[in-house]
């Protein structure tokens, strides 16, 4: 799915042409990176244009390309229609506040090897395969990786096919993952490493994730509710989650180093007496707590809505800033007993009302053009590096909400 708003921290462009093309020096070869905002980023992704690249420094060559910034710039190559061309590249930078860096591309010497840069996001769905059903349960087999998966009738919640109920989607500082069935809530991973896990989870038994481990472990209570971030639609007193569909697919759209995506297709979601088709992408990037949820309907909606479930030790927070607003809760709200912050983030100007029900705090959102896009994070005491307090929580939220309303710039010569 094409991105339509750019995700926290990735770039928005401004391109300055020049009259001629630049002679292949080293240059020539250069463009500038600022951070317009007074805090520091780190782990900040910009996305560059190929076909931008390409018109810009036409001596590079894209399948040979490295870049560098006094070190070598951990990069992804995406291609976006999987026609074999590269389409964007991720970069992944550290910057300071108020600053400007220069960046510079060159191609590969000759017998000079890529770098390989390591691995800090991931998306997966793993099912059952060599078994049989058996009503709406899968017995016996062993699970595997797919990058596809076309959800079968007889499943459902607890049909023991699919390994931890859904796909799931992880950087380096937390994890996600929904359950694929009629339910269609989000819940979280926490994670104690920096280092990949859900290849593992599920794997010693089909819900031991839910006990502590080395790793972490599933610290969201859902029941009921939209857990955290999942889609619903506002019937005025309630959310309806996405349960009753025509069919429903699965595909991973990108497992990479610094950004890994999740798409899913409801075909003939019944909301409010009508149906639309859905195109529902996560997508997650390294060093960043934040999922980024695009959605895409066939058919117009009067509304779309999201949430965060509600617990009894949970404070609810609320704050705004520009473009952008928070709806988010704090407190030993975990399965751990511990802090456990969680977040939504909208933009404003969609925002029909804040409210709630019986399960979940929620925003009721209005679709522009039939699409829209919103996130959350989750924010756990124990990760690497976590963050322990309400105060530290609040303090990340705002400096989130002023990195969206002052995204990164990109200067070419």
């Amino acid at each position: 799915m094409k991105s339509i708003l750019l995700p926290l921290l990735i770039v928005s462009f401004v391109f300055f042409s020049c009259g001629e093309k630049a002679a292949d020096t080293t240059q020539s070869n250069m463009f500038t990176v600022i951070n317009p905002v007074s805090i520091s980023q780190k782990d900040a992704i910009i996305r560059l244009s190929a076909r931008e690249l390409v018109t810009k420094f036409p001596a590079i060559d894209l399948k040979k390309i490295s870049f560098s910034s006094n070190t070598e710039i951990p990069f992804q190559a995406i291609d976006e229609d999987q026609d074999g061309k590269t389409d964007e590249f991720l970069l992944l930078l550290n910057l300071e506040a108020n600053a400007k860096h220069e960046i510079q591309l060159r191609n590969l010497r000759e017998g000079e090897q890529p770098a390989v840069f390591p691995k800090r996001t991931q998306a997966e769905i793993s099912h059952k395969i060599n078994g049989q059903w058996k009503g709406r349960e899968y017995e016996a087999g062993e699970f595997q990786n797919v990058n596809f998966l076309a959800v079968p009738p007889e499943h459902t919640d607890h049909s023991w096919f699919i390994r931890y109920e859904g796909p799931g989607w992880e950087s380096d500082k937390v994890g996600y993952r929904f359950y694929l069935d009629w339910r269609n809530a989000t819940d979280i991973f926490g994670k104690k490493t920096s280092q990949m896990v859900l290849q593992d989870v599920g794997e010693d038994g089909f819900d031991s994730y839910h006990e502590a481990a080395d790793w972490g472990m599933d610290i969201l209570k859902v029941g009921k509710s939209l857990g955290i971030g999942a889609l619903g639609f506002w019937q005025g007193d309630s959310a309806l989650r996405v349960e009753t569909t025509d069919s429903v697919t699965c595909r991973i759209a990108s497992n990479g180093v610094l950004e890994s995506r999740v798409e899913t297709r409801y075909f003939g979601w019944l909301a409010g007496g009508m149906k639309t088709d859905v195109v529902s992408e996560f997508s997650i990037q390294a060093g960043s707590r934040m999922t980024r949820h695009d959605i895409s309907l066939s058919n117009p909606l009067p509304n779309l809505c999201t949430g965060i479930v509600k617990h009894e030790e949970g404070s609810l927070l609320q704050g705004e800033k520009g473009a952008w607003a928070y709806l988010a809760s704090w407190g030993k709200q975990s399965l751990a007993n511990d802090n456990l912050g969680m977040a939504i983030i909208y933009r404003t100007a969609e925002k029909q009302q804040v409210t709630e029900d019986e399960f979940s705090h929620v925003v009721v959102l209005t679709p522009q053009n039939q699409k829209l896009s919103y996130y959350f994070l989750a924010a756990w005491e124990q990760e690497k590096e976590g963050i322990k307090t309400q105060d530290m929580f609040e303090e990340y939220l705002e400096k989130t909400l002023a990195s969206l309303n002052q995204p990164l710039e990109v200067n070419f010569p």
